[in-house]
């Protein structure tokens, strides 16, 4: 199995490391994308950028990012999903389920058995506007959907939180009747878990939830479980946090890491030709964008990728917890969790190519944090 390619050409492993080491070198502002990988690849890339002037930029790092301005902003009272999982007798389901987390953590909560002397599993699941994905309302445990559209889900939350807080709320989107109902079960909950996909709400409708939980622990517990993107979003994010005190979209090119989500987003460096050179990582599956210039992009993504154009440099790397043991986020605990090689494989990790290309550079290796 070829291990590396030139230009769609197999070559051997240590020639497609000097040739993207040189790309790095004459670079005069390079982007280090996708960084989907494990712990100890997101610590490679961002010593390399830190050491290379370079910016870093998660494939989702946008939906992270607008958890993180309301929590910055405004506040959130978050919870674990071992807490939501074992504790919670309301669920509150917020939008709909774009990169599917929603379906996987529904499943894991009526899979999973419940431990000796724990409360009752949520037993009254309400969705608000699950959109395309009503049908998924179908499971093992009953789930009431409230409103359909994805659009009118501001209005929903504002008319509820309106409702929850005594006031009035004009016509909307579902009955004044039921919309009393919804906040009447909710303020009634025992430990209620208000539970959204970060990629489908925008900032506005989030805080708007998070002050709906606020309003609602006035008499009763309530709390938020945003899931996480895929990709080891979180983990790296963790990762970026540690390492530079600020997320990703945080470029390096005055010395000290400076955040910016407009002016680092990776897209818009590349199609505005911001960026001379592009390191994309993909460890958890074999692509890349269509938009990446190929004849300067170094590519870290499976053996079996498919390209529109090839990449100047593709090295193939292992997924995390197949090809080799790592580290990542875990969404079943909200913590970091190492993970065992399922599979074992010759396949290079993220953190060993990066380590190499940046061995390769004129003045030596690179340290990390």
């Amino acid at each position: 199995m070829e291990r590396a390619w030139i230009a769609g050409t197999p070559a051997a492993l240590d020639d497609a490391i000097a040739q993207a080491a040189g790309l790095l070198a004459a670079s005069r502002q390079t982007l280090i994308g996708g960084l989907g990988t494990d712990i100890a690849g997101a610590r490679a890339a961002i010593a390399l950028a830190r050491r290379t002037g370079a910016v870093v930029d998660h494939m989702h790092a946008q939906p992270v990012l607008r958890d993180l301005e309301v929590a910055r902003s405004s506040g959130i009272m978050l919870t674990t999903p071992t807490e939501a999982r074992i504790r919670a007798e309301t669920l509150l389901i917020v939008g709909p389920d774009l990169d599917g987390v929603l379906a996987e953590f529904l499943q894991k909560i009526t899979a999973s058995p419940q431990p000796s002397g724990a409360e009752p599993r949520a037993h009254r699941t309400f969705w608000l506007c699950p959109g395309p994905d009503a049908a998924k309302a179908e499971s093992a445990m009953p789930i009431r959907p409230i409103g359909r559209k994805a659009r009118d889900l501001p209005a929903l939350l504002a008319a509820l939180r309106a409702r929850t807080r005594g006031r009035q709320s004009g016509d909307g989107p579902v009955s004044a009747k039921l919309l009393r109902e919804v906040s009447n079960a909710l303020k009634a909950a025992r430990f209620g878990v208000a539970v959204w996909s970060p990629a489908a709400l925008d900032p506005l409708a989030i805080e708007m939830l998070c002050g709906l939980v606020d309003d609602l622990n006035a008499t009763t517990r309530f709390c938020t479980l945003p899931l996480a993107p895929q990709d080891n979003a979180r983990g790296v994010m963790h990762v970026c946090s540690w390492m530079t005190g600020l997320p990703m979209r945080t470029g390096f090119g005055r010395g000290d890491p400076s955040h910016d989500p407009w002016l680092f987003e990776s897209r818009r460096l590349v199609e505005s030709d911001e960026t001379d050179c592009v390191m994309w990582i993909s460890a958890y599956r074999a692509e890349a964008p269509a938009w990446l210039n190929p004849r300067t992009t170094i590519v870290l993504t499976g053996h079996d990728a498919r390209f529109a154009s090839p990449p100047r440099i593709h090295i193939a790397v292992g997924r995390p917890g197949r090809d080799h043991d790592g580290a990542q986020y875990c969404s079943s605990t909200g913590t970091l969790a190492a993970v065992t090689a399922a599979e074992p494989s010759e396949a290079i990790s993220v953190a060993d190519a990066i380590t190499r290309i940046a061995t390769a550079l004129p003045d030596g290796a690179v340290s990390q944090c």
